[in-house]
């Protein structure tokens, strides 16, 4: 043969080949989704995949950590910042030399950057930070969690990252829990209603889109994770990832509808609760993740495991590494959140693997599940990031937007006492007001858990933003003398002719196991502040929590009283409400209970004495009334008369003799019902009066 042409065969096939190689099918945006899947699946070896399970933290990502073990994920948790104070540059320089690590491999698959944007882009300095989930479970408004969610999507794609671990769809049925804040409500309703916040976050999905197709619509918004898969909001006692004991029906009817509507709106991510369920932890059943969640409910994005969730599989955590690895993978985990341990993790799933004790199958499932999201969101066509968003980092509209959110999330508890004339709304010219309490004036407090630091921080030089002692500066007239206590005593308020007190008080930051409560009482030394300023004072109590607490021994006290929640940055959303300028609206997403005796334990009230009675007392404290010249309502009691609007509802129990206050003059909504004694009832303020 002549040799020219065997030197011109032979140059043919290496063009050939290297045609083949430098123009792939999952390079190409143009082929439909699952041919690129396929294509660049087929090309990965075990270690490539393996490394594309993997979620690793930020301090170890080094771009040759990421190239050399092929890493598919890196995640801020809590707290975690590239450097204190951090600008958008620094971060998106951050996210962008990871990005350069995994983009030098063989395939160059990019990396998803994930990060906790629970209230806003909560680890960030000068972001906005939104009232906490509690909050805007009480503005019974999907349309405001949607925009809230656009404009933290905003906020987070400014610093490079495409990926958020929210929103979290618990179903809070214990408020000792420490992550209640977190959920929307005690109702599963508000908790599905909420669930707007995706498309927020992710954009509104196509009309075309398949059921449990992901879908991301660009470089402005971030893919989303529903949280934490089932049942984290039942636990027992309300005790953080403890057992939650409930059968099939009740777990299927309270905990798993936000899930339903999560998925039908495209959500990227489930992540899996560190809880049980009814002794099985999450991490490791196959039941509910694989055959139900991914094929009962077509859920087709990634399942992630919570930070060391699966070590968290044995009793002591880490007790056999191998087993829990094992365990969860097979239970159907896709990404494995092991921010240190990640060279343990890769060398044991490749022996599982080769060993055939996990099938291939299993990994080529997780890896098309998490190639699907990266080329959903786009993150091949344009995996880096740049400054152009650096604006949208806690601009004047979202701040506005948050503001809008706290005064919507705010419920307003009573107004006036016995027989006396309404507190609220307060006069702006008085002559002289005090300001007084814990809360007042401290940023980190108002804002809560998971702000800057994973439990939250005190003071005000955490991030940007506006006290409510700043705010109620800015709104009285300037003739107004505003004094300010953080803890007055009682001499140096007598004689003080103030014309009104507003007492800010509540809970310290917490999260997670740091926030489970036993008691639920006002923390001191709130107490105090309010015995020694409304036995003194006209005052208006402003509760700053993640929770309901007990107020019994103080309400008797108090002129007017406000839950705030945990309102963020945007001080100036309480005192719009305050003094006037916009009217109550919220309505209460948890009951409150009237003593910790009452408290909701797993959906049925704890009743004391008086199981038997058919006539227990309803109290209305606190209605939009009076505000702005509506009539007083006199709350007396007690008819047995069927409602014909749903005020109570039931699970698994029989219908109860719904009752109704005697009312004397006409009723506007009444957004608190303190209740003395319950009768069966699970969501008694769900369902506001009509």
């Amino acid at each position: 043969m002549d040799s020219r042409f065997v030197v011109a065969l032979l140059f043919l096939s290496c063009w050939v080949a290297s045609g083949k190689t430098d123009h792939p099918k999952y390079k190409d945006p143009k082929q439909p989704l699952n041919t690129r899947i396929n294509d660049l699946l087929s090309r990965m070896t075990l270690a490539e995949k393996i490394g594309q399970m993997a979620q690793i933290a930020m301090e170890n990502a080094t771009a040759e950590v990421i190239a050399g073990n092929f890493v598919g994920s890196v995640l801020s948790g809590g707290g975690r910042v590239p450097a204190p104070k951090a600008s958008v540059e620094v971060w998106v320089n951050m996210v962008n030399e990871m990005q350069k690590g995994a983009l030098s491999t063989r395939l160059g698959i990019p990396i998803i950057y994930g990060i906790d944007a629970v209230h806003g882009h909560n680890n960030v300095y000068n972001a906005t930070i939104f009232p906490h989930n509690v909050g805007l479970g009480a503005t019974r408004d999907p349309s405001l969690v949607k925009r809230i969610g656009a404009a933290t999507a905003l906020e987070v794609r400014a610093t490079g990252i495409p990926y958020v671990f929210a929103p979290c769809v618990a179903v809070c049925r214990d408020p000792r829990w420490g992550r209640c804040f977190e959920s929307y409500s005690e109702d599963t309703k508000v908790v599905e209603m909420m669930t707007e916040i995706i498309p927020g976050l992710q954009g509104d999905i196509p009309m075309t889109s398949s059921k449990g197709v992901p879908f991301v619509s660009g470089k402005k918004k971030v893919a989303a994770c529903a949280k934490h898969f089932v049942g984290d909001g039942g636990t027992h006692l309300g005790i953080n990832e403890n057992n939650t004991i409930v059968n099939f029906h009740g777990l299927l009817s309270i905990h798993m509808p936000p899930y339903y509507h999560a998925i039908i709106k495209g959500v990227s991510t489930v992540m899996i609760s560190y809880s049980s369920w009814n002794g099985i932890k999450m991490h490791q059943n196959r039941y509910l993740i694989t055959d139900f969640l991914k094929n009962k409910l077509r859920f087709r994005g990634f399942v992630i495991s919570d930070w060391q969730g699966i070590d968290k599989i044995t009793t002591p955590p880490d007790a056999n590494y191998t087993y829990s690895i094992l365990s969860g993978i097979l239970a159907g985990i896709d990404m494995v959140m092991i921010p240190f341990d990640y060279p343990e993790f890769m060398d044991d799933l490749t022996f599982l693997v080769n060993q055939n004790f996990i099938p291939m199958s299993r990994i080529n499932d997780a890896v098309r599940r998490i190639l699907r999201v990266k080329f959903t969101m786009g993150l091949f066509e344009n995996p880096f990031a740049d400054y152009s968003l650096a604006a949208e980092l806690g601009k004047r509209e979202h701040r506005e937007l948050a503001r809008e959110a706290v005064r919507k999330s705010l419920v307003l508890l009573k107004n006036g006492k016995t027989g006396k004339n309404p507190l609220l709304p307060l006069p702006k010219n008085a002559k002289k007001i005090l300001v007084a309490g814990s809360h007042a004036h401290n940023l980190g407090y108002q804002c809560g858990g998971w702000t800057i630091e994973w439990q939250g921080l005190g003071g005000n030089n955490l991030t940007i933003g506006t006290t409510l002692l700043d705010a109620i500066m800015t709104t009285v007239e300037p003739n107004t003398e505003v004094v300010y206590f953080e803890n007055p005593d009682a001499y140096s308020l007598d004689n003080s002719e103030f014309a009104y007190a507003i007492v800010a008080v509540g809970e310290q930051p917490y999260a997670e196991s740091f926030g489970d409560n036993l008691n639920l009482t006002i923390p001191a030394p709130g107490p105090s502040t309010i015995q020694n300023v409304c036995s003194r004072v006209k005052c208006v109590v402003v509760l700053i929590s993640g929770r309901p607490l007990v107020i019994e021994p103080y309400i008797e006290q108090i002129d007017a009283m406000v839950a705030a929640w945990l309102p963020g940055t945007e001080g100036q959303g309480i005192t719009d409400v305050l003094f006037g300028d916009y009217g109550f609206s919220g309505k209460l997403s948890r009951t409150w209970f009237r003593a910790f005796k009452d408290i909701l334990v797993g959906g049925v009230y704890l009743l004391r004495g008086k199981e038997n009675s058919l006539l227990n007392k309803m109290f209305c404290l606190s209605v939009l009334i009076e505000y702005f010249s509506y009539p007083v309502m006199s709350c007396l009691f007690i008819a047995k008369l069927s409602l014909q609007n749903e005020v109570l509802s039931v699970i698994g129990m029989p219908k109860p003799i719904v009752q109704q206050c005697d009312l004397k003059t006409e009723v506007r909504t009444p957004s608190f019902v303190y209740k003395e004694m319950f009768q069966y009832t699970t969501k008694s303020l769900a369902h506001p009066f009509k």
